[in-house]
């Protein structure tokens, strides 16, 4: 069991969870499992509406989801019920994709009869973090269901409430067994990693439970998708345009949920001869948008950061930069009392190079490091440098020009003149290169990630009246 608190107001715990051990890891996936083969007999077209009342009854329990999830993960009250509503988008979107996508596809012509399935896995195990926990577990659930699996979530145990309360509330409107959780640490996660009637795994999260997680799927051969976070560059071209609202929205790209967001702009690469112009750009941004405090008071655009050490760790980051001979620039507004909670102050670091911690680490807090360059040449390959390459912008005002750098760069998704969630679509595929992970959620292949396609194949030579053997032409014509 553990509690948790606030980490706005640290005195306050806001409840506690009870781990599941191994034998109870077991149990939740065999009741799924036992759901899953007559939900995977359902035709598409029941599913999809059994999902959609899902939805719906979802939707009167958004405010006190948001709220919690707001009061366990520092995350502002606002954009916490953003989080929520989007999550019923999503469900909703991938019900009504499901209708066409997995119909079977039948092709009958003179070279044969094919017909391509589309067979769910069977038990999803999903691995969730806590800094955006609605969506990223809406973004497993909703694709598995429609596809026809069940799905065992196991929550981040700093946020576990909002999230459980989401997916209860699901589990309750769906056929019994279809949404279960699971809480713990290392010792639940590996029982549902592990598990032999687990058939997908689905992590988002950091790199060294991504390495722990793959390797442990692998021993079984169970396929996953990963989402294993991201240092995002940004690069600024000469041309760039960048008035109050560009600057409100790069600013809020990298300190949004006090940074801590895997496509966060994590490095802003500018045009020497355009530095100081855009770092006062930033700083006064910052005062028209960065509002530091406690999340759940009006007005409050930044609240703590998760933990701790989370907070320890970021701190250090911008010490040893200032150690090391960088500018700190704090930057935003503070309103009310920080002292009470796991408050950083948002900064922008200056005068570092690609090799300082502050700049080669995804520092995940919130800290950008501005950093400036003479040939755009120079600007993409220090972009590309690392091993991740989740997400990244180009800032320009020549759209075409943009799109030809950004397809230069070393990234799964890149935005133009925007950054983070601000640059988002549910239509478009989202997912990492490199070390950032496979698979991909949003968009049709987020919900086919979910089913194995299986073909049945009658080629045409072959019926009566064809030339047999002689007519096909190697490997199937």
């Amino acid at each position: 069991m553990t509690a948790r608190e606030n980490p706005a107001r640290i005195d306050e715990v806001i409840g506690t969870v009870e781990f599941h051990d191994t034998a109870a890891v077991d149990r939740e996936v065999r009741l799924a499992a036992a759901a899953q083969c007559r939900w995977a007999d359902t035709p598409v077209a029941e599913r999809v509406r059994a999902v959609r009342v899902a939805a719906d009854a979802l939707d009167p329990e958004l405010d006190a989801i948001a709220e919690l999830t707001a009061r366990e993960t520092g995350k502002v009250l606002a954009d916490a019920r953003g989080e929520a509503g989007f999550a019923a988008v999503v469900l909703r979107w991938y019900a009504e994709r499901g209708e066409e996508l997995l119909q079977d596809r039948v092709t009958d012509d003179e070279r044969g009869r094919l017909v391509t399935r589309h067979r769910p896995f069977g038990v999803v195990g999903a691995i969730t973090p806590w800094n955006a926990p609605l969506i990223l577990s809406m973004l497993k659930v909703a694709p598995a269901l429609v596809a026809g699996n069940a799905i065992v979530v196991k929550p981040s145990p700093l946020a576990p409430f909002g999230v459980t309360r989401m997916l209860q509330t699901l589990a309750d409107a769906l056929p019994a067994g279809l949404v279960r959780v699971v809480h713990g640490e290392v010792e639940t996660a590996t029982a549902l990693v592990g598990h032999e009637l687990v058939s997908r795994i689905a992590f988002t999260g950091g790199d060294v439970a991504g390495r722990a997680i793959a390797s442990l799927a692998g021993r079984s051969l169970t396929p996953s998708v990963l989402e294993l976070g991201g240092n995002d560059p940004a690069i600024v071209l000469p041309d760039a345009d960048l008035d109050d609202a560009a600057m409100d929205r790069m600013v809020m790209a990298a300190f949004a949920t006090s940074g801590q967001v895997c496509m966060a702009l994590k490095r802003l690469y500018v045009p020497a001869e355009r530095h100081d112009e855009i770092v006062a750009a930033l700083v006064a941004a910052a005062e028209r948008v960065l509002h530091v405090g406690d999340p759940l008071t009006p007005g409050v655009t930044m609240g703590p950061v998760v933990s701790a050490a989370s907070a320890a760790r970021v701190r250090h980051l911008v010490e040893a930069a200032r150690s090391a001979g960088a500018t700190v620039v704090e930057i935003g507004t503070v309103v009310g009392d920080l002292s009470r909670g796991h408050f950083v102050r948002p900064t922008l670091v200056l005068g570092v190079s690609d090799d300082d911690p502050v700049v080669a680490t995804e520092q995940f807090g919130p800290t950008l490091p501005v950093l400036t360059y003479d040939s755009l040449d120079d600007a993409v390959a220090r972009a590309n440098a690392g091993e991740l390459g989740l997400g990244a912008s180009v800032w320009s005002s020549d759209e075409e020009r943009a799109f030809e750098v950004a397809a230069r760069l070393d990234a799964g998704f890149a935005f133009v003149n925007t950054h983070n969630r601000t640059g988002m679509t549910l239509r478009a595929p989202f997912g990492g290169v490199k070390r950032s992970g496979w698979g991909r959620e949003y968009g049709d292949e987020g919900l086919l990630e979910y089913v194995q396609p299986c073909v049945i194949h009658a080629p045409g030579a072959f019926r009566a009246g064809a030339a047999g053997l002689a007519a096909t032409a190697y490997p199937g014509g």
